[in-house]
């Protein structure tokens, strides 16, 4: 078949002048990131990818990287209310969530209020997350899930746009508790944030002498982000590119037929149906960001990473031939062949 890079779709102009529109706010929203953001093009990219999906990121990297600068700035330059949880040991879910409260009404009348807690934000930046005990952890699963949260049988949804972008430390283990199977299955994405090369390292240097503040003005807002999201979903895929990323998806699983012989030599568990529907989801995005209105193969495998890497669980044998997590991703996406 003739290759699926190239677009076997017809593009009408209207789509054409849409699809030319939102290539341009993302190359505005990347330029207004680098005023504050040295570097870290992939983190990036891939952050504004899952916003306008409406999914959720973990963020994995030592401290000082600017996990929490750029989810400021990102706010900023989304026009989207921000809010920080630290969360710790002692952290309860309704430090989180929000609780009831009895207040006096002006009749003098005790009446029973609900306080919303920091979740309620369109953008939410959950520092340290797996400091947190496993009962304050999953009262983020509803939330994340589902953008609503449920207080003493009554239910508050949130404000779309809603994202969470959660950092923890992979160095320091003391004191943390790691996240549960279905918590992370939440995230559609986790990044590793590495350390700036020597050159970014000057220019943070060279930034953070002038200011430590965000310079990032607003460029776009939430209900531009949901039409964006809203023309993502138009995006055409083929059936073979669609067959790919559910092949590939299916092959993590070493107890299924369809396993690959990497699964079966290097993973124990594989990863969820959610892994596909991330996959489909962002491919899509990703298209329309670099200006085609067709998922293509590339897409898929250049988003393999971030969408499997929290989703399945190595083996000793990985372990012992010292592969990382990637290394096998890589191992899989090599080995699954398409038209």
């Amino acid at each position: 078949m003739a290759n699926v890079n190239k677009t076997e779709n017809t593009v009408t102009s209207e789509n054409a002048e849409k699809v030319k529109q939102f290539s341009q706010s993302i190359s505005i929203i990347k330029s207004e990131l680098h005023k504050d953001v040295v570097g870290q093009d992939d983190i990036i990219d891939n952050v504004i990818v899952a916003i306008i999906a409406g999914g959720n990121v973990l963020l994995e990297g030592v401290p000082g990287v600017g996990k929490t600068r750029l989810v400021r700035s990102l706010g900023k330059t989304l026009s989207l209310p921000f809010s920080r949880i630290q969360f710790t040991p002692d952290l309860m879910p309704s430090d989180v969530t929000g609780t009831n409260v009895i207040e006096k009404g002006e009749s003098g009348k005790m009446n029973t209020v609900f306080q919303r807690g920091p979740i309620f934000a369109n953008l939410v930046l959950a520092d340290e997350i797996n400091r947190a005990t496993p009962k304050t952890q999953s009262a983020m699963l509803e939330v994340m899930q589902e953008h609503k949260v449920t207080v003493a049988k009554q239910t508050y949804p949130l404000e779309e746009p809603f994202f969470v972008l959660a950092t923890e430390n992979p160095i320091e283990q003391d004191g943390t508790y790691p996240l549960p199977e279905a918590q992370m299955d939440r995230f559609m994405f986790k990044l590793i944030v590495k350390f700036p090369t020597v050159e970014e390292l000057k220019g943070i240097v060279n930034m953070t002498q002038i200011t430590l503040d965000e310079t990032a003005t607003a460029v776009i807002d939430g209900k531009t982000i949901l039409e964006m999201r809203e023309l993502a979903k138009t995006v055409p895929v083929i059936d073979e590119v669609l067959d790919f990323a559910v092949n590939l998806v299916s092959s993590t699983h070493p107890e299924l037929d369809a396993a690959s012989s990497v699964a079966k030599k290097y993973i124990k568990y594989g990863a969820s149906p959610r892994a596909a529907q991330a996959l489909i989801t962002c491919a899509k995005v990703r298209a329309l960001m670099n200006g085609n209105y067709n998922v293509s193969y590339d897409d898929i495998k250049t988003l393999a990473y971030p969408v499997l890497r929290h989703r399945i669980k190595i083996n000793y044998n990985a372990v012992s031939e010292k592969l990382g997590v990637d290394d096998v991703i890589k191992l899989l996406v090599s080995d699954l062949k398409h038209n």
